[in-house]
């Protein structure tokens, strides 16, 4: 039970980024909110049983009693307040937080398309004109900006040590940022059940140095696979536990035209 408890294997309660670290904080500012009613209410159960018990015959008696404005005003008014308090916490902290708002510094950021497959997620980098399968690989201390897709059924992308989760739909794309305040290795997955492989989709956010990075993107540039759109087509195929694979080259707006195929797909269904 106490393995539970170890930082180590809990990522949302150890975050290695500004943006997880301010969704724990809220997690934390909420549950403290929450406390004030949980705490006093378990002390009263308590309390209320050791006076009443049935051996305690100085305890007060009235049978006929029946309503109390002071206690009706304490029932409603105190969690009343509470979701009033929760509710402008949250506010503030969904327009603060929104994952489609650029996280501010005075260094670029790195974009990042991302695909979700069965079951797989393919990460292409326009910039760098490269791709790779089930890892991704980013500049510590640098803002990275993500466009999320699905060529397959819905799946959440989720990066615990770095940022919330986020779907990812076919025929739409969605958002992301995340920064990782110093170089590690941390796990994403899919926390969308999606079929038969989804326990195994997973990938490895790869934080480096800016040259670790550069010496990163030369290898990739060095494979002989190339993701053009036949290789594409079979990579999008269903596939268990598929190895770390890099593409040198990318088939041009590849995500633009995943993107389109899966809106035209739905506009056929719908006619």
């Amino acid at each position: 039970m106490m393995g539970g408890c170890d930082l180590r294997h809990s990522a949302v309660l150890d975050p290695k980024g500004p943006i997880a670290l301010a969704e724990r904080n809220l997690l934390y500012d909420a549950f403290t909110v929450m406390m004030i009613v949980v705490i006093p209410v378990i002390a009263m159960a308590l309390l209320f049983a050791w006076r009443y018990r049935s051996s305690n015959t100085q305890a007060r008696y009235t049978p006929k009693w029946s309503y109390s404005g002071r206690i009706d005003a304490v029932v409603w008014l105190i969690p009343a307040l509470i979701v009033v308090a929760l509710g402008v916490l949250l506010w503030r902290s969904t327009h603060r937080l929104d994952p489609y708002k650029p996280i501010a510094s005075a260094v670029a950021s790195l974009e990042v398309q991302v695909v979700a497959q069965d079951w797989k997620w393919l990460f292409i980098y326009p910039e760098q004109g490269i791709a790779v399968v089930n890892q991704m690989a980013f500049p510590s201390g640098r803002p990275v900006s993500l466009k999320i897709t699905s060529d397959t059924v819905m799946n959440s992308f989720y990066i615990p040590a770095l940022a919330g989760q986020i779907y990812a739909m076919a025929g739409m794309q969605s958002r992301l940022q995340l920064l990782a305040d110093a170089p590690g290795t941390f796990v994403g997955r899919n926390t969308q059940y999606s079929g038969g492989g989804f326990a195994d989709q997973q990938f490895q956010a790869i934080a480096m140095t800016q040259a670790d990075f550069d010496a990163w993107v030369a290898k990739t540039r060095q494979s002989a696979d190339k993701l053009d759109a036949a290789a594409y087509g079979k990579l999008a195929e269903r596939s268990r536990r598929h190895p770390v694979t890099y593409y040198s080259a990318v088939e041009p707006n590849l995500f633009d035209k995943i993107i389109a195929k899966s809106a035209h797909d739905h506009q056929a269904m719908g006619k």
